[in-house]
C-alpha cells in the first residue's frame, strides 16, 4: 500500500472516531433508545463508509499495480530502446565500415581490371611479337613446279634468292648459290628444282658433265617431275656439246618414249629425224 493511501485512511479513522465521540457525548442528552438508534445508524454508517473505503483501496492498489507495471514496462521498453538503439548504432558502425571497405574493393577492384587490360595489351604485343619471330621459322606451304611441300621461311628465301641469281644471267654465281642451297638442305621439298636449276647453270659455264650428273640426279629422286622432260632434253644437249651423238640420241629416245605428250618429246621428235 501507497503512503499515500495510508494518509487517506487515517485522516477517514480519526473524522469517524471524532464524529463517534461528539455523538455519544451528545446520546447523554437523549434517551437510551434514541442512543442505541443512533449508535447502529452510526455503525451502519461507518460500514458502509469501510465497504467504501475498501473498495477504494482495492482500486487504489489495482492503480498503483497498473502504474508500477507500467512503469516498469516503459523502463522495459526504454532498456529495450536503448539496447535497440545501441544495436543499431552498432549496426551503422558496421554499415559504413563495410560501405567503407567496398569502396576500398572497388577502387582495387578497378585498378585491378585497369592492370589487367594493360596486362592483356601488352601480352597482346608480346604475342604478336613472338608470332611474328616464330613465323620466321614455321614452315609455309609452298606450290612450285606442280608440287605441294612445306618449307621452312629461311629454306625458301635461300632459294628464292639463288634462283633470282640465276635470272640475273650470272650462271657462274648461280651455281655457287644452288650448289650451296643444295649442301644445307638435301631433302628440301626445293631440291628437284634447285637441280634442275643448277644443271641449267652448268650447262651455261660449259661444265657439261657435271650438268649431266644433277639433270640425272634429279631424274633419280623425282622421275615424275614436271621439269623432268626439260631434264632428260637438257642430257641430250650436254651429250651433244660433248659430241657424243649416241648419248645423245639414247637420251632422246628414252624422253620420247617415258614423256611422249610432253613438248620436250615433240622437240626430240624433231631432232631425232636428223639423226637418221
Amino acid at each position: 500500500m501507497s503512503s499515500f493511501a495510508s494518509q487517506s485512511i487515517f485522516k477517514l479513522t480519526l473524522v469517524l472516531a471524532l464524529s463517534s465521540l461528539s455523538f455519544v457525548t451528545n446520546a447523554a442528552l437523549f434517551g437510551d433508545d434514541e442512543a442505541r438508534r443512533a449508535i447502529l445508524d452510526l455503525r451502519q454508517r461507518l460500514e458502509a463508509t469501510q465497504k467504501k473505503l475498501d473498495a477504494t483501496q482495492q482500486k487504489l492498489d489495482a492503480t498503483q499495480q497498473r502504474l508500477e507495471t507500467t512503469q516498469q514496462s516503459v523502463k522495459s521498453q526504454s532498456d529495450d530502446n536503448a539496447i535497440l538503439r545501441r544495436s543499431l548504432l552498432e549496426l551503422q558502425n558496421q554499415i559504413d565500415s563495410l560501405k567503407s571497405d567496398q569502396a576500398v574493393m572497388r577502387g582495387s577492384f578497378e585498378q585491378f581490371l585497369k592492370d589487367l587490360s594493360e596486362v592483356q595489351v601488352k601480352q597482346k604485343d608480346v604475342l604478336q611479337t613472338v608470332d611474328s619471330r616464330l613465323s620466321k621459322f614455321e614452315p609455309i606451304k609452298v606450290t612450285l613446279d606442280g608440287l605441294e611441300f612445306q618449307a621452312d621461311p629461311a629454306e625458301k628465301n635461300q632459294f628464292d634468292g639463288a634462283l633470282t641469281v640465276f635470272r640475273t644471267g650470272d650462271f657462274a654465281a648461280a651455281q655457287n648459290s644452288l650448289s650451296a642451297f643444295l649442301l644445307k638442305y638435301p631433302s628440301s621439298g626445293f631440291a628437284p628444282s634447285a637441280l634442275f636449276w643448277l644443271g641449267n647453270a652448268q650447262y651455261a659455264t660449259k661444265d657439261y658433265k657435271e650438268s649431266i650428273a644433277n639433270f640425272r640426279k634429279l631424274l633419280s629422286i623425282a622421275p615424275q617431275h614436271a621439269r623432268a622432260p626439260e631434264a632428260m632434253l637438257a642430257i641430250s644437249n650436254n651429250w651433244v656439246e660433248l659430241k657424243d651423238l649416241k648419248a645423245a640420241k639414247k637420251a632422246m629416245e628414252d624422253l620420247v618414249k617415258l614423256h611422249p605428250a610432253s613438248e620436250a618429246a615433240q622437240t626430240a621428235k624433231q631432232r631425232l629425224t636428223r639423226f637418221k
